[in-house]
């Protein structure tokens, strides 16, 4: 018998005749699936509250609850469960009204192994589907950068030579490199490359998830684990089951759900926040962080344990200043790729391409996207010359007529707050301060929570509060 073709399945079965819950505690593993049976309904309830399921097989008439009165129970407390009724006198009212429910499929008792199977892969199917469907949500959230890695340069040959080699693996990497430098892109490229690479790839800022809330964005919760958690909720794990978890600033993580991510790199399980019982999953984690691990792990501000996990392979990206080669064909290359998007057809001047190439560009190649896509917007279809660029004395006159700062330069000077005159208060000094610090780091945020001597998170929220004061 073969297994899932999809992923095993996380199953419940509910039937008061004994000698199929011992069948199916047998054979569904068979298939790749785990199993938990109970003899009724109300059992059945039981177990969905302490735990969480891909799919449930109940039997249609059950002491204490019919499987269609467990099956409305289900559709309240966990709608991603997809229910399946199985019963040995089937009607068309019941059929009607188990698919009314919301029932996946009705199958008659005693149901052939192949239509169960069937049905069973159809189940991982949607899953899947679903899931990939979150990823891509996640994905285009945070996207950002360009979608092919760029650059010729001895350090980028290097990196894109490390990619070919260890995508194809399911070995742990960690990409380091200033904030700007690719990341996430050197990531969806090992994703991509991989035999995953039909699944999800689900990108994670781990600097933005609210403090509170970590384990439940990455785990999941069960109903009732917290105030607000009205239902359960699968993780940004099992949105990635079968694909890529990309853990973009592993090192804003807190010492709590390190533990947790280590003991899923050692056993392959997760547990939601709210539950006792752990299953696995089938994920392939990357991470990336603009901070010195080595340090941190030196003020035990991370783990040393996970550090050599998440480390198998290390790939370093080099700042844009270091391979400035490169600014030319990653300028066209973002130009071609605005060209695409808006139908302009701008091109790059020698002494813009020059004017580029002398620049420092402290953020990196988001820095420089932004200026292509600012210069691009300003050229209005002529040919971009170095008055496009930022820092020039025309670009700043338009930025002023315009009533705000350019992309790049917000990137690079970090946000702006309106700061009144007077007599300042205790937050008007807070937010000159930061804005100060911010400034002197070019808006590197990570380097500017350090001088502060507050988190990264801490600052992604000041920063929130303060432009919506």
């Amino acid at each position: 018998m073969e297994k899932s073709q999809h992923g095993g399945l996380r199953i419940l079965f509910a039937d008061d005749e004994a000698h199929l819950r011992d069948l199916m505690r047998i054979e569904l593993p068979r298939l790749g699936h785990d199993v938990t049976v109970c003899p009724d309904g109300v059992a059945a309830l039981r177990a969905l509250e302490k735990g969480s399921f891909d799919a449930a097989l109940l039997d249609l008439r059950m002491p204490g609850m019919t499987g269609i009165e467990v099956l409305g129970k289900i559709r309240q407390l966990s709608p991603d469960t997809q229910v399946v009724i199985l019963t040995g006198q089937a009607t068309v009212d019941t059929a009607v009204q188990a698919l009314r429910l919301g029932a996946f499929d009705y199958l008659t008792k005693p149901c052939k192994w192949a239509e169960l199977e069937v049905i069973l892969n159809r189940i991982s199917e949607r899953r899947d589907l679903t899931n990939k469907a979150q990823a891509l949500e996640t994905r285009l959230k945070a996207a950002e950068g360009s979608p092919v890695l760029v650059g010729e340069v001895a350090a980028m040959t290097a990196v894109k030579r490390l990619i070919e080699t260890v995508a194809p693996t399911d070995a742990s990497v960690l990409i380091l490199g200033e904030t700007g430098t690719g990341k996430e892109l050197v990531a969806r490229n090992l994703h991509d490359r991989s035999r995953r690479a039909a699944h999800a790839f689900v990108p994670v800022n781990c600097g933005a998830l609210p403090e509170n809330l970590v384990e439940s964005e990455l785990f999941g919760h069960r109903k009732g684990a917290f105030t607000g958690a009205d239902t359960h909720r699968k993780g940004l794990f099992e949105v990635a089951n079968g694909g890529t978890l990309f853990l973009d600033e592993v090192g804003e993580l807190n010492k709590s759900v390190q533990v947790k991510l280590l003991r899923f790199l050692e056993s392959g399980e997760i547990r939601r926040v709210g539950e006792n019982d752990p299953f696995r999953v089938d994920v392939r984690v990357l991470c990336a962080t603009n901070r010195d691990l080595r340090e941190m792990i030196a003020v035990d501000e991370f783990r040393e344990d996970l550090f050599f996990r998440i480390n198998t392979f290390e790939i370093n990206l080099p700042p844009l200043r270091e391979r400035r080669r490169d600014i030319p064909i990653l300028a066209e290359h973002m130009l071609r790729r605005h060209a695409r998007r808006s139908g302009s057809e701008s091109t790059l001047t020698p002494e813009a391409i020059e004017a580029l190439c002398e620049r420092e560009w402290p953020g990196n190649i988001r820095e420089l996207a932004n200026a292509i896509e600012r210069a691009v917007i300003l050229a209005g279809g002529n040919p971009i010359t170095p008055e496009h660029l930022p820092g020039s004395a025309s670009s700043r006159r338009v930025s002023a007529n315009l009533g705000g700062h350019s992309p790049a330069e917000s990137a690079v000077s970090g946000p702006h707050f309106a700061i009144p005159d007077g007599s300042p208060t205790l937050r008007d000094i807070e937010m000159r301060y930061i804005q100060t610090v911010l400034e002197k780091h070019n808006g590197n945020k990570p380097a500017a929570s350090k001088e502060l001597g507050i988190s990264l998170k801490t600052l992604y929220n000041k920063i929130n509060q303060l432009q919506q004061a």
